[in-house]
């Protein structure tokens, strides 16, 4: 018994635990979009998926096009753990997230510290300035070029941020979601907007940290302040200066006067309020042409991408998506109703929603045809007959996605080896009723079961999570208990 129970696990491994819809993450808008890019990319790549209860359950839960084709992507999504993969994606890029914020405050106090010094030697303004805005406004020109010539989506920063978010995912299922964003990003030219908050959100950090740093040292070291010029005279740099300070000073901030900028130029002074100007000075102009440009791209960004992605659509005309058709929209749904709907199955219950599932039903799985079938059976319940063929099995799914029952007990002969047709078949019966048993039955009169087989059955079912051989099945397919 025990090495049937050790080869069970390898001739049927472990399936997928289904999942109650109250423990299913719950997608927003632009997370059911990508699911439903990364899975067509995955089709593109590796073939077309097994899908034929995934689109039954998308058909029957309505809508659209694109809401079925979302609906499919979250179904595939479910059983193959693509949706697993994608929670993991985004674990892995607030990781990265919370990495690159790390790095612009160490780096927004490394430029603070790296401007003034130790305070040792007096701080040529232009070096200190061009240290804390260089390498910001070279950036943010090449992005604004970028943006204008090309329509580029993906900044350095932007490029970083989604390979560590890769790495940190460490999860193969994931391999297709970070293309599938940028994909479906890209198509409706989100890209750029949405890397944009990223990118100008992490500079607007690091020089709020470098103006921070600015007044802790400001405040707890003495610092003078020169120009030095071999080739250029005063009179450029008074200039220079008060153009440069000129916004800043509509904001409040001190600047120094021609006289304190001329006397700059020998040597730094030594007055408290040469001093206090100069560092006003420095402190406006980095908020007026670092801070201030940072916080309007970001928001400029932000802005476009929360209205780009209220009206981001799936663009069903693509070829993949216009092969789904037929098995999301067949034909008789689209056009309307021409004939008259089939006829349902012997006394099968109905319902008016999908969530408001009523009755009772019993139905069995290739049985042999020597055994008496149905038995009898209490008032208030429905027999759906024998499923032998793939006919009969799609018929009864399809009427259980319109009318799921209450209880659903599920006759099998353990005298056959549950293979993996019957187990697949059972798992989707189970997930079209609000309750599912199964009946085990017994050997006819005069026949015996297999011990083995009967615990291939039992590890099968246990590893469906399935209900079997517990009380009297008849009893509580009519009452709801034994």
């Amino acid at each position: 018994m025990a090495v049937t129970l050790r080869l069970c696990s390898v001739f049927h491994p472990p399936l997928e635990r289904r999942v109650s819809p109250s423990e299913r993450p719950t997608l927003d808008r632009l997370q059911r979009l990508w699911l439903s890019e990364a899975i067509r990319l995955r089709e593109e790549q590796a073939g077309p998926l097994e899908d034929a209860e995934a689109n039954r359950r998308a058909r029957a839960a309505g809508g659209d096009l694109a809401t079925r084709i979302q609906t499919r992507a979250r179904l595939l999504a479910e059983r193959d753990g693509q949706l697993q993969a994608l929670e993991h994606w985004l674990q892995g890029a607030r990781l990265a997230l919370a990495a690159l914020l790390l790095l612009a405050l160490l780096s927004g106090a490394g430029l603070a510290l790296a401007a003034l010094g130790d305070g040792q030697r007096p701080v040529n303004v232009f070096w200190a300035l061009g240290s804390l805005l260089g390498l910001n406004l070279l950036l943010l020109l090449g992005w604004a070029l970028g943006l204008l010539l090309s329509g580029g989506d993906a900044s350095a920063l932007g490029r970083l941020w989604l390979w560590l978010s890769d790495r940190l995912a460490r999860d193969a299922r994931a391999a297709q979601l970070a293309p599938a964003l940028l994909l479906l990003l890209q198509r409706a030219r989100l890209g750029r907007w949405g890397l944009g908050v990223l990118v100008h959100g992490l500079w607007l950090l690091a020089l709020l940290a470098a103006l921070l740093g600015l007044l802790a040292l400001l405040s707890t070291r003495r610092y003078g302040f020169v120009w030095e010029s071999t080739i250029l005279g005063g009179d450029i740099f008074i200039a220079l200066t008060q153009a440069l300070g000129a916004l800043p000073a509509l904001l409040g901030f001190a600047q120094p006067d021609a006289e304190q900028i001329r006397a700059s130029g020998a040597s730094a002074l030594t007055s408290e309020a040469a001093r206090q100007a100069w560092a006003a000075w420095l402190l406006g102009v980095l908020l007026v042409y670092g801070l201030l440009p940072r916080l309007l791209l970001m928001l400029l960004c932000l802005w476009r991408w929360r209205r780009g992605c209220a009206r981001l659509e799936l663009d069903t005309r693509l070829p993949d998506y216009d092969l789904l058709r037929e098995r999301l929209m067949p034909g008789s749904e689209r056009l309307g109703v021409c004939d008259a709907a089939p006829p349902p199955l012997p006394h099968l219950p109905t319902a008016p929603t999908a969530q408001d599932s009523q009755g009772a039903l019993l139905v069995a799985i290739e049985l042999d045809e020597r055994r008496p079938w149905p038995p009898a059976l209490p008032k208030g319940i429905s027999d759906a007959g024998v499923v032998d063929s793939r006919e009969q099995r799609q018929r009864l799914l399809e009427q259980l996605s319109r009318f799921p029952p209450a209880r659903l007990l599920v006759a099998c002969d353990p005298r056959r080896s549950p293979d993996r047709g019957s187990l697949a078949l059972l798992g989707e019966l189970a997930r079209s009723a609000a309750s599912t048993r199964i009946w085990l039955l017994p050997a006819p009169p005069g026949e015996a079961l297999d011990d083995a087989r009967l615990a291939d059955w039992h590890c099968a079912l246990e590893q469906l999570q399935l209900p079997h051989g517990a009380g009297a099945p008849l009893t509580w397919l009519e009452t709801g208990h034994d």
